[in-house]
C-alpha cells in the first residue's frame, strides 16, 4: 500500500556510504528529504545528488537532513560519489542508503511496476519531525528534479505548521500568505497585527507573519 499524506513514514535500518543508519535516530526530531534513484551511475541522478550537495546551507538552516537512496552497494555508492563530486564540483556530505534489497524502497512504494519492475522510480518524500509524511513527489526518469521547488515547499510547511496560514501559487519566502478559512475576518487582527486584505471573503491575505 503507497505512502499517503499524513501517515507515519516507516523505520527502517540500512547500510549508507557513512554506516549502519537507523532512520528515526539519524532524523531526530527534524525535518527529512528522503529520495531515491533507479541505480549508480545514472546521469540525472549524478546533477541531483551534486545539487544536494551545494545546497546543504539551504537544508541546515530549515533544520532538513538529506537521505539519497539507491538499489547498489555501499562499494558502488563510494565509487559514484567520486564521480559526482568531480563533475559538479562539490562534496557529497550526506548519507546514500545502499537498498540491495529493495527493503526501504518496498517500504516506501518507489518501485511501481508500470515505470520498472525492480529499479527505484524517482520519488521524494518530506517528512516532519513528528515522523508523518507531509510530501510525496514521483519523477520520470528524463526530468531532473528542482530542489528550488522542494525547498520552496519545505519553507511553506514549515510555515503553515506554525502559524493558521496557506501560501498562494507560486508563493516564495517573504511573499503575502492566506489566512485560513476557519479564522473569522473579525479575529483576524488579533491573530495578524501586521495587518490584512479582504479580496473575497473567503481569500483574505497577510504578510508572512514570521518576517
Amino acid at each position: 500500500m503507497s505512502l499517503r499524506l499524513g501517515d507515519e513514514a516507516p523505520n527502517f535500518k540500512a547500510n549508507t556510504t557513512v554506516g549502519e543508519i537507523d532512520f528515526y535516530d539519524y532524523i531526530n526530531g527534524k525535518w527529512a528529504v528522503l529520495y531515491s534513484h533507479p541505480s549508480d551511475y545514472t546521469p540525472v541522478c549524478t546533477t541531483e545528488l551534486g545539487r544536494t550537495a551545494q545546497l546543504k546551507s539551504e537544508f541546515d538552516k530549515r533544520n532538513v537532513k538529506v537521505l539519497a537512496l539507491s538499489v547498489d552497494s555501499v562499494e558502488d555508492h563510494n565509487n559514484w560519489v567520486k564521480d559526482i563530486n568531480e563533475t559538479q564540483n562539490t562534496e557529497v556530505n550526506f548519507p546514500i542508503i545502499a537498498d540491495e534489497d529493495r527493503h526501504v524502497a518496498e517500504l516506501y512504494d518507489m518501485i511501481h511496476p508500470n515505470a520498472s519492475a525492480t529499479a527505484t522510480v524517482r520519488s521524494v518524500f518530506v517528512i516532519g519531525p513528528d515522523k508523518k509524511v507531509k510530501l510525496s513527489l514521483t519523477y520520470p526518469a528524463s526530468t531532473g528534479r528542482n530542489f528550488n521547488e522542494i525547498l520552496r515547499v519545505i519553507d511553506s510547511l514549515q510555515l503553515t505548521d506554525q502559524y493558521q496560514v496557506a501560501t498562494p501559487a507560486d508563493w516564495k519566502d517573504g511573499e503575502d500568505v492566506i489566512v485560513v478559512p476557519a479564522i473569522k475576518t473579525e479575529d483576524i487582527p488579533a491573530k495578524f497585527p501586521k495587518g490584512f486584505k479582504e479580496i473575497k471573503p473567503y481569500l483574505r491575505t497577510t504578510p508572512q507573519p514570521n518576517k
